[in-house]
């Protein structure tokens, strides 16, 4: 039975992504510009990331105020309810930017440090993805109804087909090339969305086999994460330890840990 609780969260989560999507999707301006940049020039804010975040936020403070956050467009507040909402308004944002349609609203509740409750939106699939820890993944889409989310069946590893995703300071994404350049023969192919989050749900829902990314942040895999979990995929960082910024792996039972050694040996972590 859902804990109230998680139910709460769930729904207001959902509501929170419906509306930041809609927000994104109707509102994106023909003369979208970037508003600042982060680690990189190419790594960019939009106004609409700073417009879906408040928005987000406000919806979620109005009915829980004493909740933390952590955003990637600023949010941080403790909170002392014991619950932090973790969050990516605007996950895709170069994709965005283009006009392009892999892009998603990632929300994302911790309970006590544990991730409780993730929805993921993809507003221009016309797809949300959700999940509670303990009772699986769902999602809704162009099918009928809630579709429960399970993993595809592993394939021999040479068959294998797996995202991922590049980081935008120079010198990493020389490195990351290179463990591309060294995987890319041992798999079926090798796909770049431009989303960690949708890459996670694609995972969940038997789209990919796997996924691997470094430099990720808490906002970019919390919520994708625990829906992946909840569909039969494994998760993890390097060997034994949990996703994180130096590396986060998914994949089905059978995927993740031969890609998991892979990576180990191809030094895909490395600073």
């Amino acid at each position: 039975m859902t804990d109230p609780l998680h139910s709460e969260l769930l729904a207001l989560a959902q509501e929170a992504a419906r509306r930041a999507g809609a927000l994104l999707r109707d509102g994106r301006p023909a003369d979208l510009a970037v508003a600042r940049t982060k680690s990189s020039p190419i790594d960019v804010v939009t106004e609409m990331d700073i417009a879906a975040e408040k928005l987000i936020t406000d919806l979620i403070s109005a009915h829980r105020p004493d909740d933390g956050f952590l955003g990637e467009e600023g949010a941080a507040t403790e909170g002392t309810s014991g619950v932090r909402w973790v969050i990516d308004p605007l996950d895709g944002t170069v994709n965005y930017l283009y006009g392009l349609p892999t892009w998603a609203v990632s929300i994302a509740a911790e309970q006590d440090g544990e991730t409780v409750v993730g929805v993921v939106g993809i507003p221009m699939r016309g797809e949300t993805y959700h999940a509670v820890l303990g009772e699986g993944a769902r999602a809704t889409g162009a099918w009928d109804g809630e579709r429960e989310l399970a993993c595809r069946p592993a394939p021999p590893l040479e068959q294998a087909l797996v995202s991922t995703g590049f980081n935008y300071v120079t010198e990493v994404r020389v490195h990351q090339a290179e463990v591309v350049r060294k995987l890319i023969p041992l798999l079926r192919d090798i796909r770049r969305g431009g989303s960690a989050a949708v890459d996670l749900c694609d995972v969940a829902a038997g789209r990919l086999d796997g996924y691997y990314e470094r430099g990720l942040h808490p906002w970019d895999l919390a919520a994708g994460d625990l829906i992946a979990r909840e569909a039969g995929a494994l998760t993890g960082g390097r060997p034994s330890e949990r996703p994180a910024h130096a590396l986060t792996v998914a994949g089905t039972p059978g995927i993740f840990e031969p890609l998991q050694r892979l990576l180990e040996d191809f030094g895909a972590w490395h600073d």
